[in-house]
C-alpha cells in the first residue's frame, strides 16, 4: 500500500474514486499534517499560507509525489525537494481561465472608467459622459510569461482586436525573448504581468522599465507582488508617470491598511482574488490528481511537474 497523505478539504472529491492500492490519511490541521507527514509518500499539504506548508514538506522524509494546488509554488523548499528527489505536482492552468477572464476585466473596467460609475449609482447621479474613453481594439499590449494564464490571456485580448506582443524564455515568430522587451517598453498601451516568482523575474519592473513606459501605460500585475519594485511603482503613480496600475497582487499580501496603494487614484487592488472568482477549482485539481494517480501507480509521468531548479 501506498501512503497518501491528503487535505480533509478535498475528501469529498477524491475519496470516493482512489484507486486499490493507495491508502489515504486525512488532516484537518498543521499539527495533524505534521503528524501523518514522515509515512507520506503522495502528499497533497495545502494551506491557506505557505508557513505550514513548508513545515509538513520538510517533515515528510519518505515523500515521493507532492502535489498542491497552488500554481507557484516558489515558496517551498525546492533544494529540499530536488535533493530527496520528489516529483512536484502544481497547480498550473486550474485557474487559467478565470486569472484571464479577470485580466480582461481589469483592462476593460480601467479603459471604462468603471469604477467612477458605480461610484455615481452610490450617489444617485446621473453621468452626462462616459469617465473612461479608451477601446482595447487597436491598442497594444505587451504580455509577459506565456504559459496556461498568458495563452489564455493572449487568445482573449486578441478577440478584442488588442494587438499583443508576447515574451516568453523562448521566443519564436512574433515573440519577443528575455533580453528584448525592455529596449521597446514605450510602444505598448498595456504591459501585463503573467510570469512565475523566481529569482530571474524578482523585481523585473522597477523604476528604470516604469520610467521607459509611455504615460498612458497601464502597468497590469496579475503574477506577483515581487516582480514590481513596489515603492518605484508608487513614485510612478504618484508623479503620473505611468497612468495606472491593476493590481491583483501586492507585496507582501494583505497589503497593510495604511499603504498608499490604497488610496491612489489611479491603482486598482484587487486582493488577490483572481484565481478565486470561479466554484470549480477544487474539482479541477481533484480531476487532475486523480487522473495523475494512474499515472502514477501505471510507471508513467505525472503532470504539469514544476522543474525544481527553475521554481515553476
Amino acid at each position: 500500500m501506498t501512503v497518501a497523505v491528503l487535505s480533509s478539504l478535498i475528501r469529498p472529491l477524491v475519496e470516493p474514486r482512489l484507486p486499490d492500492g493507495i491508502e489515504a490519511r486525512w488532516f484537518m490541521s498543521k499539527e495533524e499534517a505534521l503528524e501523518l507527514a514522515p509515512e507520506a509518500e503522495i502528499g497533497w499539504f495545502d494551506f491557506q499560507q505557505p508557513e505550514p506548508m513548508v513545515e509538513v514538506a520538510r517533515a515528510a522524509t519518505r515523500l515521493r509525489w507532492l502535489n498542491s494546488i497552488y500554481a507557484g509554488l516558489d515558496f517551498l523548499p525546492l533544494d529540499i525537494l530536488a535533493e530527496r528527489g520528489v516529483v512536484v505536482t502544481n497547480g498550473a492552468g486550474i485557474n487559467a481561465i478565470t486569472i484571464a477572464e479577470y485580466t480582461v476585466m481589469l483592462m476593460l473596467a480601467h479603459a471604462k472608467g468603471y469604477r467612477d460609475v458605480v461610484r455615481a449609482q452610490d450617489r444617485h447621479e446621473w453621468l452626462q459622459d462616459s469617465p473612461g474613453k479608451r477601446e482595447l481594439a487597436g491598442s497594444k499590449a505587451l504580455l509577459l510569461g506565456y504559459g496556461a494564464i498568458g495563452k489564455l490571456v493572449e487568445r482573449r485580448l486578441s478577440a478584442f482586436d488588442a494587438e499583443v506582443t508576447v515574451v516568453r524564455r523562448s521566443p519564436g515568430p512574433g515573440t519577443l525573448g528575455p533580453d528584448e522587451w525592455r529596449d521597446r517598453l514605450g510602444e505598448f498601451d498595456w504591459i501585463i504581468l503573467a510570469v512565475p516568482a523566481t529569482p530571474e523575474t524578482e523585481g523585473m519592473i522597477g523604476a528604470e522599465e516604469l520610467a521607459a513606459m509611455k504615460r498612458e501605460a497601464v502597468l497590469v500585475n496579475i503574477a506577483r507582488g515581487t516582480v514590481v519594485d513596489q515603492d518605484a511603482l508608487v513614485e510612478a503613480l504618484r508623479t503620473k508617470r505611468i497612468e495606472a496600475a491593476l493590481l491583483d497582487v501586492t507585496d507582501p499580501e494583505p497589503l497593510p491598511q495604511d499603504h498608499p496603494l490604497w488610496s491612489l487614484e489611479n491603482a486598482q487592488v484587487t486582493m488577490h482574488l483572481s484565481g478565486r472568482a470561479q466554484t470549480l477549482m477544487f474539482k479541477r485539481s481533484a480531476d487532475r490528481f486523480i487522473e495523475n494517480l494512474a499515472r502514477w501507480q501505471a510507471g508513467e509521468p505525472v503532470s504539469p511537474q514544476m522543474d525544481l531548479r527553475l521554481g515553476y
